[in-house]
């Protein structure tokens, strides 16, 4: 008689086995189940803007911004300025707080200093989620475009009667006989041009220096013309 030292179910199956109680049947082999696919985590959706920023209109919004007092030497802080000069810190909305100073109570804030219906209106109508400096420069475009001056900015000019349209949208920007559309401070047609004539200098000329170093790139080396051009836009 054969004795098997077995331990557990283990051991009793391999008694089994060895007595004959046991037969083998073939293995099937079964499939693996799919792999359960786990929901990616909702990405943030960056806008896409639905006005180009040229040179020609990144020129006008700097001198709407001029205008209205939100320059700021080009910071971002003119996005945050409310009227009168304070700042606000939260661009997820417009604040809609009223101000009062200097004669006049105002609740226009960032830097075309949009009041809160109008900004409600633009918002609604391009579907910007916040008060970004992106959002804004949409925003500022679309009023633009609205009052029918859009096209003549493409042109690349600020004339009197692009400025004129513009008037009744920003009280900083003088009609076509002078002085703001609503008896308010504004600013003398030929500042407002030449503020403008300057910025668009700005975006589309490349610096005399670096004008001067593809010349030099160039004469011997065409790869390295290339490559200075990429450095440069």
């Amino acid at each position: 008689m054969l004795y098997l030292l077995t331990h557990g179910r283990a051991g009793l199956a391999a008694s089994a086995l060895c007595a004959g109680f046991l037969s083998l049947s073939p293995v099937m082999a079964t499939q693996s189940p799919e792999p359960t696919l786990i929901p990616p985590v909702n990405e943030v959706k960056i806008q896409k803007p639905i006005y180009e920023i040229t040179p020609a209109r990144r020129a006008l919004l700097d001198t709407i911004r001029y205008a209205e007092g939100t320059w700021a030497g080009g910071s971002e802080v003119g996005y945050r300025i409310m009227f009168g000069g304070g700042t606000f810190n939260n661009l997820d909305r417009h604040p809609d707080r009223v101000i009062h100073g200097g004669g006049y109570s105002s609740a226009a804030a960032g830097a075309y200093q949009f009041m809160p219906a109008t900004w409600g209106g633009v918002a609604s109508a391009l579907r910007l989620n916040s008060f970004s400096p992106q959002n804004q420069d949409q925003g500022a475009l679309h009023l633009v475009k609205m009052r029918g001056a859009l096209s003549a900015i493409d042109k690349g000019e600020l004339s009197r009667q692009a400025v004129n349209l513009l008037a009744p949208e920003w009280a900083s920007f003088p009609t076509m006989y002078g002085g703001s559309y609503y008896g308010q401070p504004s600013k003398a047609y030929g500042e407002l041009d030449k503020f403008y004539r300057k910025r668009l200098i700005e975006y589309t000329t490349v610096p005399v220096i670096a004008k001067q170093e593809i010349k030099e790139v160039s004469q011997n080396d065409p790869i390295g013309l290339f490559l200075k051009f990429l450095d440069l836009i």
